[in-house]
Parts: structure tokens; sequence; C-alpha cells
């Protein structure tokens, strides 16, 4: 793949690159750090590879677990560190998408539905305003949401594919590729290109996406910690 070092630098600290840029209105930012609205998104980013990023961080997160994507640094040791994983970024620069004529947008008064997909499929944080993020495409079997695919975090020049699951009943219709096609597409309409992040250790969500024109570009890390002092829920 061509680098394009402007490019690459947004998508390596992407947390950052959409609080600092397209998705600012989105969150707060506190110096080194920037959060989304805890009802949007646990993430979080900092800026730099100081120390001090972390106790500008501990103000934004006023007491809440929050997952740093791409931290600079380790976290500092009065930090509660609940958990340390790692997710392959992929990225569809020559990818156009395709429409779906079954595809529906799907918005706030659809949020209940998505979270109950969600709660059955588990791909991954999904809150309950997390829809407002936009983008958002579903289909129905018999009036009743059994898949999704949205958009989440954008940076300049990029927009992640996010929240791809599929109900057990209609596994193996191909109903996620075709969302993923249809979210590009208005992705690239758009004037973005498409990117995603899934879990390094989802090696079937890995193989669909290679299939669909994704290529791997980074393995990134991520921490999830609670920040020194009262946690709270």
């Amino acid at each position: 793949m061509t680098r394009d070092l402007a490019v690459d630098e947004a998508l390596d600290n992407p947390v950052w690159a959409a609080l600092t840029g397209p998705q600012a209105h989105l969150g707060i930012r506190r110096g080194s750090a920037a959060r989304y609205d805890t009802a949007l998104s646990r993430f979080a980013g900092l800026g730099d590879a100081d120390p001090g990023a972390w106790t500008d961080a501990a103000r934004l997160a006023d007491g809440r677990r929050i997952v740093v994507i791409a931290p600079l640094s380790e976290p500092p040791e009065d930090w509660r560190v609940d958990e340390s994983l790692q997710a392959v970024q992929m990225v569809a620069p020559a990818l156009d998408g395709q429409p779906d004529p079954e595809a529906v947008p799907l918005g706030p008064p659809e949020a209940e539905e998505m979270l109950a997909l969600v709660r059955r499929t588990r791909p991954g944080p999904f809150l309950a305003r997390t829809v407002e993020f936009g983008g958002y495409l579903g289909v129905r079997r018999e009036g009743a949401l059994v898949a999704m695919a949205g958009e989440r975090m954008r940076v300049p020049g990029w927009t992640e594919v996010s929240a791809v699951c599929t109900d057990e009943s209609v596994r193996g219709a191909g109903l996620a590729s075709r969302l993923v096609r249809a979210v590009v597409s208005n992705i690239v309409e758009r004037g973005d290109r498409a990117m995603l992040h899934v879990a390094s250790t989802n090696e079937s969500a890995i193989r669909l996406y290679k299939a669909l024109g994704f290529l791997e570009r980074r393995v990134i890390d991520i921490v999830v910690a609670s920040p020194p002092g009262p946690r709270v829920p």
C-alpha cells in the first residue's frame, strides 16, 4: 500500500484525530487528552507520549473507566488497568461499496431494537446513544431487526465501519457483507474512504473483511483503564 504520511498519522491515533478534527463536537478535550461523550462511547485518545497526558485523561474520565486506543505511553501506576488487548486496523482505500435495496436507515427511534440486537450478537461496544454517530443501516425479517452496520469514528479522509452484526437466525445469508458494502457506499459518496477495527482474535471477521476488499494496515493497542480515586459505574 502506498504510504501517505499525513493520512497515516491520523489512522495511527484515530480517536485523537477524530476528536481534534471531524468529530470535535461529539466529545471533550482537555490538554493532551480527548474523549467522546460517555453516552456515545467510552473511547478516549491521547495526543502525545508525555505521561502528563494521562493526568489530562484522568480529569476527563471523571472516575469512569475509559478505553484508550493507541496509547502513546503506559498508564501511570495509580491507574487501574482492567484489560489490554489488540485490534487489527483495516482500510479499504479502493472499495466503492454497493447500495442495498433491502437496507433501511436506522436512527434514535430504533435505538432499543439496535441495543437488543447488540446484546444478542455482541459485535463490540454499543451504548444508548451510539446510534447518534449516524450512518446506520439495517435489514428486517418479518418486521424484526436482524442485521445492521453503521459508522463510528471519523478522521480526516476516513470513516470507520462499525457495529456489524447479524442475528443467529440469519447467519450465513450474506447480510453482513451486504450491509458493509452499503455503509461503505455512503462513506464514499460523502468523499471519505472506509476503515475499521476488528479484534485480532476474530479470525472469521478478518477473513470476511479481506474478502470484501479491506487490507490489514496495522495492529493497534487498546487499554481499558480506570483513573485514580473512587470509581464511578
